[in-house]
This record gives structure tokens, sequence and C-alpha cells, in this order.
């Protein structure tokens, strides 16, 4: 026998379950029918508390941190919407949508600082797909990429899907994506019938994945949001269709995530057998579809993120996925913050 690696032996007492902060990029933060004009409440993501806020004609969505320039009140503990901006309880100042001061009501002279810049710190914030949508970023620098246009949830007619679910996973958000490239789980984990084969490239914050040759196609923007079309025939008719699965999945803090995800697909007649085929293809995306023995993710992976630990070097083998190509990419999205700038 050759000489022991007691070093790999007892890795396995200094492993984290999350090792890593939580990375920059665009992340859901919720529905935008959830968020009537002038309401204003507090959240719990990226690892802290923000205010989310609407402006009282509902044009604009705000998320601020929640304690005041000021004297540090909590705006989000008596706060109020007045027209545009969200107004600190103590002492009535007012922030606008990108954290620059714009009213002290007995100020005669407004501090010089408020002329230059923002004071009170606020994540980009836009709406779009029906969600409200922010920019996480740990040293407030500006959005690097732009969400996509999806057409399963952006154009006016054509798609329909109603069908959406959330579940909290007591992991980091790079453990959930690396499920993407780790095909080899979906036979031994999911029950699924074979180790299908899997083609990923990279562009930036972009991930294309293939697997199954045209099976699922997806695309990841960033860790926060991925696309996922499932392709298949319909065996009544022969022709091709394809449902999709959109994930947007929010850190919570660097160790808890909030999956989140909706279905869409043609909007096909009622009582056609491409609507019934569509449908089952949607139950099999979550583990759920009559007659077949494959396990869904609710059921298995919940089982593994919870309860496992970040091996930063994995002892792989020669049937495991691109799983080191996908943590070199997304090693990208972790930011070091220079505490001297703080």
């Amino acid at each position: 026998m050759g000489e022991m690696n007691l070093k790999m032996l007892l890795e396995s007492q200094t492993l984290q379950r999350a090792p890593f902060p939580v990375p920059m990029g665009w992340y859901f933060v919720d529905y935008s029918e959830n968020l009537k004009p002038g309401e204003l409440r507090n959240i719990n993501c990226f690892g802290q508390e923000w205010v989310l806020f609407r402006s009282e004609d509902g044009a604009k969505v705000g998320v601020t941190d929640p304690y005041c320039p000021h004297l540090g009140a909590h705006i989000g503990h008596g706060g109020k919407v007045c027209g545009e901006h969200v107004r600190c309880p103590f002492h009535h100042w007012e922030y606008d949508v990108n954290g620059w001061c714009k009213k002290i009501p007995y100020a005669k002279l407004m501090p010089p600082v408020t002329k230059k810049q923002a004071v009170l710190r606020t994540l980009p914030t836009i709406e779009k797909y029906g969600m409200i949508w922010s920019w996480y970023h740990p040293a407030c620098e500006p959005p690097a990429w732009e969400l996509p246009y999806i057409p399963e949830l952006e154009d006016a007619t054509g798609y329909t899907g109603k069908r959406r679910g959330s579940w909290t996973a007591n992991t980091c958000i790079q453990e959930i994506a690396e499920n993407g490239p780790d095909v080899a789980h979906l036979k031994f984990l999911h029950n699924a019938p074979m180790i299908p084969p899997v083609e990923v490239s990279y562009d930036g914050a972009l991930m294309n994945i293939d697997i199954g040759r045209g099976y699922i196609v997806g695309k990841s923007y960033g860790p926060g949001l991925n696309v996922m079309r499932f392709n298949q025939k319909n065996p009544a008719t022969d022709q091709p269709i394809t449902a999709t699965m959109i994930s947007y999945t929010v850190p919570v803090t660097h160790a808890q995530s909030q999956m989140n995800m909706c279905f869409r697909h043609v909007d096909y007649a009622a009582g056609s057998s491409e609507l019934a085929f569509t449908l089952k293809q949607i139950d099999h995306m979550i583990g759920a579809a009559e007659g077949e023995e494959s396990a869904g993710f609710e059921s298995v992976d919940f089982i593994v993120w919870n309860n496992k630990r970040y091996r930063p070097n994995p002892l792989l083998c020669d049937g495991d996925g691109p799983i080191l190509q996908f943590r070199k990419w997304f090693k990208q999205f972790y930011v070091e913050v220079d505490p001297t700038q703080v």
C-alpha cells in the first residue's frame, strides 16, 4: 500500500456548508402584483434586511438600506411613502429610489454631501417579466449586464401558464446552480434512465447548457436567472413541443437560498393533445408526472442540499459532468470588498 493521504481523509473536519459570500447579480425580489402603490415593507435578502417600497403613483420601485443616514432610525418601521420618496419616521427626511436625500423639512441648508451623491444605499431596481428585480453588488457597483428578453414571459400573446412555486434551501446559491452541469446525479438521485450527455459553454456572465442533445436547452444569466426549455415530440402528432421552466433563486444569506420557479408553454387549445402533453412535460420537470418513476427536486435534492458541505477539492471521475469548469465560471460573481474603502 502507498503512503496514506491524511489531508484528504481529514478534510471533512474543516468543510463548510457555504464558504462563499453573496455573489453579485440580478435577483428576483417579488412579483410586481404583490407591491401596491404607496406600499412599504421590510424584506430579507443578500445577507441583510432592506426596505422595499413603491411610489404613490405606482411607477417607481425602490429597495433601500433600512437605516437612515441621519441618526440611524429604521425606515421600515414607521416610515412612509410620500409621492416618489420614502420618508424616515424619526425626522421625516425623504429619499428617492436612488438614495438621494430630497427633503429635510426643517433644514435651511441641506448637508453639502447631499448635493454630490446618494447618501442612502439603494439597489438598482427594475420591473420586468411582471417581477421586481434588484442588482446586488457588495461594493455598490452598477449593473454589469442586462436582463434578457424572454418571449415566454414578455410576449403579449402566444404563451400561457400560471404555475409557479417557491422553496427554501439551506445552502448557497452556487450549490443549487451546480446541479446543471452535474448530469450524473440525474440517474442516481432522480432515477433517470441514463446519464445524459451534456455540453456547456460560457460567455461572460452567460452560461449555455445542452443536456441530452437538445432535450434540455438552457441559459443562465449570472447566478439569479435561468431559462430551461424542455423539448420533446408529442407522441400523438410527432410534432415538437417545448415547455419552459424559468428559475430565479435568491440568496437570502450566504448560506440560505430561496428557490423560485415559474412554468410557461405555448397557449394550446383546451382539450388538445398538445396541451395535455405540454402539461405532462411540466409535471415531469418537478418529478410529478403520472406513470413516471423519476424523483423531482422537491423530494430528493433538498435532502442533499440541506445536509451537504462544499468540497473545494472534489474527488471526481471521468463520468462526472463539467463541474470544475462551472466553478471557474461562477467564481467571477464573487467580489472582494476593499476594507480600506468601507
